[in-house]
This record gives structure tokens, C-alpha cells and sequence, in this order.
């Protein structure tokens, strides 16, 4: 059961780095389709999904592993953090010219891109584990 809990949780957060990469495209500057940001969104729904619910569930499963630790805690707000930020970046992506500004949209999609960093550092190291 742990390795299929862990595969998921792994696969769900590729998902996560692929909205990264994606939206990286319109943060600097070049020229993207709706259908582009829409699979950035559907990977992101998706992995955002998976993320919590399997992570959730192997801290739950791991003997070793509380939900209250402090770097389960410190992941799942990173993670809604990186979700609202996205949010606000996508939004402006999807804007037509005016507010928010492509800038703007691009700044939000770099600030999700250092949380989304944190997290895994998070992960990896589990610090306090």
C-alpha cells in the first residue's frame, strides 16, 4: 500500500511542476494559446488533488508520520499558498489586455514558482521529522 500511496503522491506532484514549467511560457513573455493555459489548469487541479490527498493519507499511513507535524503543516500551507498564487496568475494570463497586467500575472506565477520550490525542499527534508 505505501509504495502505490507514495507513487501517487509522486505522480500528483509532477503534475504540480508541470503547471510550473507551462505557465513559464506567458511569465516571459511569449505568445500562448487558451488551450495551453487550460491543460496548465486541469494539471494543476489534478496534482493539487492528488498532492493533498495522498500526502494526507501517507502521513496518516506512516507510523513514524503525524498530520499535525510541523513540515506536514508547513506543506499544506505552501501548497494552498502555491494554489491561491496560481490562481492570480492564471487569472491574469486568461485577461484580456488591461487588469491585471501580463506583469503582474507573471510576478504571481514567479512567487508560486519559489513556494512550489519550498515545498519540495519541505518535502525532501521534512525538516523537525
Amino acid at each position: 500500500m505505501y509504495d502505490w500511496l507514495l507513487f501517487l503522491h509522486v505522480t500528483s506532484a509532477f503534475l504540480l511542476a508541470i503547471t510550473v514549467v507551462v505557465l513559464s511560457a506567458p511569465a516571459l513573455g511569449w505568445a500562448t494559446d487558451k488551450r495551453l493555459l487550460s491543460v496548465a489548469s486541469l494539471a494543476w487541479a489534478a496534482g493539487g488533488l492528488g498532492t493533498l490527498v495522498f500526502g494526507i493519507w501517507l502521513a496518516i499511513y506512516i507510523r513514524n508520520y503525524e498530520v499535525w507535524d510541523g513540515w506536514v503543516i508547513a506543506a499544506i500551507v505552501l501548497w494552498a499558498g502555491a494554489t491561491e498564487l496560481g490562481r492570480r496568475a492564471e487569472t491574469g494570463f486568461n485577461a484580456a489586455e488591461g487588469e491585471p497586467t501580463r506583469a503582474q500575472a507573471a510576478m504571481w506565477h514567479w512567487l508560486r514558482t519559489a513556494v512550489v520550490l519550498l515545498l519540495l525542499i519541505d518535502m525532501i527534508f521534512k525538516p523537525g521529522a
